[in-house]
């Protein structure tokens, strides 16, 4: 007997009766003898609408009390979804049982709005799975050790699935979206995208990270380090389908570089429109200046990217990164106000309208020139890079937001992304 995790998003929660085709199609691995534990999102657009709701009562509040009943509210959502669910397999015949994050628990730090997993007690489900109960856990929370209810950020739910599989040893993580897979770009922006069969771990890892939307990125780190297998797949199928040939659909998550993957130099083209550039100018030249910046950045939880520093010029020089849009307005604020004055530095100024392309692929190991290649592409549609970070896998700039869609566009045809390997 497997024990799989489902994973079902929002788009695929939006109404009762999309609620009752889950439970169809939950409830036809159930009984081909699989122990099963879903973690459903909350309906589409309910969070959206639960967090306006506090924003027209409080729209500039930042404090930690304000956070901490924003995650009482928001998973509030997920909680609905999960009962919702419970009903729906128990009228199709199934025991069911449905749990929110504390009551697992799942535990996190206390983070609020972004809090990551530090354990999961997995002796209540487990139990319950022995006693032939379909379990529903809430995606997206947890409780700290105070406990105080906790959410995990946008997109927590793929780290929930993962995380519950992790903890509970799971054959297989499913998870369900509106997308039939991973794709070598948005189809949205390149209508002859292609679906990719597999796709290495490293690289789903990249195209998280740079802007891919199908897998939230803490989801793809939890995966990798616990071996957790992953595959994406289309909740919109027919729920009848032959649960074999739904079980080798979507993208397989591979952690291994097999033989028959598509050995293409450049997998995928990722890219995001939710970087803001922030730049510190006129900072002294010292050692520990970097730290002085980011270390009070980093105590205020706010993530950074793309770090750029230009080269001294009379003993001072400017200091330039990347935060997410929903971190702007703090980290501007807090430089401005705190660290700017403190360093003695000209001024700090900001740009939103930016965007961060990357091109990816394990490939690029073993290929040179392959960034050389993008810039080349970049340049001959007139579009200049404002700064670039490398890894082993992946090249990323960030260009004016108005040019992305060319870039993508362009770099997927240059790559030859749109031709099925031989």
């Amino acid at each position: 007997m497997s024990l799989i995790v489902h994973k079902y998003g929002g788009t695929s929660m939006g109404s009762t009766e999309r609620i009752s085709n889950v439970a169809k199609r939950v409830a036809k691995w159930a009984r081909a003898g699989h122990q099963m534990v879903v973690v459903p999102s909350a309906m589409s657009g309910e969070t959206n609408r639960l967090l306006a709701l506090a924003k027209e009562l409080a729209p500039s509040t930042l404090t930690d009390s304000y956070n901490r009943e924003l995650d009482m509210l928001a998973a509030t959502g997920e909680q609905a979804s999960s009962a919702l669910l419970a009903i729906a397999l128990q009228a199709q015949g199934l025991e069911s049982v449905s749990y929110a994050g504390w009551q697992v628990p799942i535990r996190t730090n206390s983070a609020y709005t972004k809090a990551r997993i530090e354990s999961i007690d997995d002796a209540r489900v487990r139990a319950d799975l022995n006693a032939g109960r379909v379990v529903i856990v809430t995606g997206f929370q947890g409780l700290d050790e105070s406990g105080n209810i906790t959410t995990l950020g946008r997109g927590g739910s793929d780290t929930s699935a993962v995380a519950v599989a992790a903890a509970m040893k799971a054959d297989e993580c499913l998870i369900y979206t509106d997308v039939d897979g991973v794709y070598t770009t948005d189809p949205r922006v390149v209508p002859e995208a292609r679906r990719l069969q597999t796709v290495s771990f490293e690289e789903m890892l990249e195209m998280a990270s740079m802007g891919s939307k199908v897998l939230q990125i803490r989801s793809v780190e939890f995966a990798g380090k616990y071996k957790v297998k992953l595959r994406v797949l289309s909740s919109f199928t027919p729920w009848d389908i032959d649960i074999n040939e739904e079980a080798k659909s979507g993208t397989l998550i591979t952690f291994e570089e097999d033989e028959n993957m598509e050995q293409a130099i450049v997998s995928g083209i990722a890219f995001t429109r939710d970087e803001t550039k922030i730049s510190v100018l006129g900072v002294p030249d010292k050692p520990g200046i970097a730290y002085q910046i980011l270390g009070a950045v980093a105590d205020a939880n706010i993530e950074v990217d793309m770090i750029i520093q230009n080269i001294s010029k009379d003993g001072k020089t400017d200091f330039s990164f990347t935060v997410n849009h929903s971190d702007f307005a703090k980290a501007m604020d807090l430089l401005k106000n705190v660290v700017v004055p403190k360093l003695g530095a000209q001024e700090v100024v900001g740009d939103t309208k930016i965007c961060k392309v990357s091109i990816v692929g394990i490939g690029m190991r073993s290929h040179v020139g392959v960034a050389s290649t993008m810039f080349r592409v970049l340049a001959e549609e007139g579009i200049n890079i404002q700064m670039i970070s490398t890894s082993e896998i992946k090249t990323s700039v960030v260009i004016d937001e108005k040019y992305m869609e060319l870039a993508v566009k362009a770099l997927h045809q240059a790559f030859g992304l749109d031709q099925v390997p031989a």
